[in-house]
């Protein structure tokens, strides 16, 4: 295992070695992610959830996750509430979100293969509800124009997430035990081999070691809130809830994984200063360090 781990530090090291001698440029980020999230990932959530069976007891897996982003934002709320508008809608905005598909995936691959991949799948489900529904609202909230979202609008972002419908459609696939041809699935499965190392060469291309020495105390305190919540949650639900070790394993982890990535582009989009899209961007970094080690400490233990 330290072995797996190893090559897939390198990796992500040779994607931000990539960037540091202009090979590659964050911008080529862009066109890698889009790869990821419209094909490699959706071919790999095909090949997983056709071959493995659902438990039923899976279902509950999103729906922990949604309701902890809710938990976590009206706490958010209290903790933040003395910061500026927008630097209070910046910390709401990466507290509530997770990266899955691109930062935990690889990993999960890694120490438990398709089986783990299922399990953190429907973790991704009740992410990416949380990410496109709460996060965004947020988003536009604490904006400087304020909310200007319709339900309709909501409905609309989560419908145009192919990852998320990639789930919906093979869920339903699997629960009625419906197979795709297997002309498909081997061409999912050759496509899902790169999903891997694009995300993780992706990883190591958004990695960016420099920040405000202002910006330090706030964010220390946003990284104390977000791990110590989720860790007690986690710890919590971990030795409460009656189900396999891989379901506890999947809260237990998935609870500690890295902001969502998306967050930056929400602050983009809703027109966020340029320090906050830029803190963002720091704490998005700091909080991948942090799920490495969190993730390396539990596959050594487990």
């Amino acid at each position: 295992m330290n072995q797996e781990f190893l090559y897939i530090i390198v990796i992500i090291a040779l994607g931000y070695l990539l960037k540091r001698l202009r090979i590659l440029q964050e911008k080529d980020g862009e066109v890698i992610s889009k790869l990821i999230f419209k094909i490699t990932l959706p071919a790999l959530v095909l090949v997983t959830f056709d071959s493995v069976k659902l438990e039923t007891s899976l279902v509950l897996i999103p729906v922990i996750v949604i309701l902890y982003g809710i938990l976590i934002t009206i706490l958010g709320l209290l903790v933040f509430k003395n910061e500026e508008r927008e630097m209070k809608g910046t910390f709401l905005i990466l507290s509530s979100g997770f990266n899955v598909g691109l930062f935990a995936f690889p990993l999960v691959f890694a120490i438990w293969g398709m089986n783990g991949l299922t399990y953190f799948s429907m973790f991704d489900v009740g992410a990416s509800f949380i990410v496109f529904g709460i996060a965004y609202i947020l988003a536009s909230y604490f904006s400087e124009e304020g909310l200007s979202l319709k339900p309709v609008e909501i409905i609309k972002k989560l419908s145009r997430s192919i990852p998320l419908m990639t789930y919906f459609i093979a869920s339903i696939l699997n629960f009625t035990h419906i197979k795709l041809p297997d002309v498909v699935i081997n061409v999912a499965s050759i496509l899902s081999e790169a999903n891997m190392p694009l995300s993780l060469l992706l990883l190591g291309l958004y990695l960016n070691f420099t920040f405000d020495k202002q910006t330090i105390k706030p964010l220390l305190k946003y990284l104390t809130f977000r791990y110590s919540l989720g860790f007690l949650i986690a710890i919590a639900l971990y030795f409460t809830l009656p189900y396999e070790p891989m379901f506890r394993y999947t809260i237990l982890i998935g609870l500690l994984l890295p902001a969502a990535s998306s967050a930056i582009t929400f602050a983009v989009e809703f027109k966020y200063s340029t320090k906050s899209i830029r803190l963002m961007a720091t704490i998005s970094n700091i909080t991948i360090l942090i799920s490495i080690v969190i993730l390396y400490i539990f596959a050594n233990i487990i």
